[in-house]
């Protein structure tokens, strides 16, 4: 798969990831960590409106909200994630799928390929199931997107 496929946003970032060693995407990774946003005051305290990531070795939880544009316009989706400060590869992985996907619509999610972690080059830098974690959040991501697409219908 070649980056061609990708949005914009998230093309650039695994552009970015790609042209580094492997040493280096390590250090581009810890950058996303540090970049994920906190939530939202009005998620912090309720727990229950986000859903956590079984397949990640830390705790992460996330949650969607889709915005309404203005008429005829696709909505677009915003993502919230949580993750401890002390889990730095989860924390740059949700960094890296929030700055690649907050604010696409749910088509241009949908149609994001499900490996399309493998796409950064960590795969020999990261064990198997960090990877898999990452490629567990990006498919939670699609069902909840599918999900609210299909009751929105």
């Amino acid at each position: 798969m070649n980056t061609y496929s990708l949005p914009s946003a998230l093309a650039e970032i695994v552009d970015d990831f790609q042209a580094l060693t492997e040493p280096e995407r390590l250090q581009l990774l810890l950058d996303f960590s540090r970049d994920l946003p906190e939530l939202p005051e009005r998620l912090k305290d309720h727990p229950e409106l986000l859903e956590q990531v079984v397949e990640c070795q830390s705790p992460l939880f996330l949650t969607i909200e889709t915005e309404k544009n203005d008429a005829g316009s696709p909505d677009s989706v915003r993502l919230y994630f949580k993750a401890p400060p002390e889990a730095p590869t989860t924390r740059g992985f949700a960094g890296v799928l929030h700055e690649g996907l907050d604010g696409l619509t749910a088509t241009e999610i949908l149609a994001i390929p499900d490996d399309m972690p493998e796409l950064l080059g960590l795969t020999r830098a990261i064990t198997p199931l960090r990877m898999r974690g990452m490629t567990a959040m990006l498919g939670r991501i699609k069902r909840k997107v599918a999900a609210t697409a299909r009751l929105q219908s």
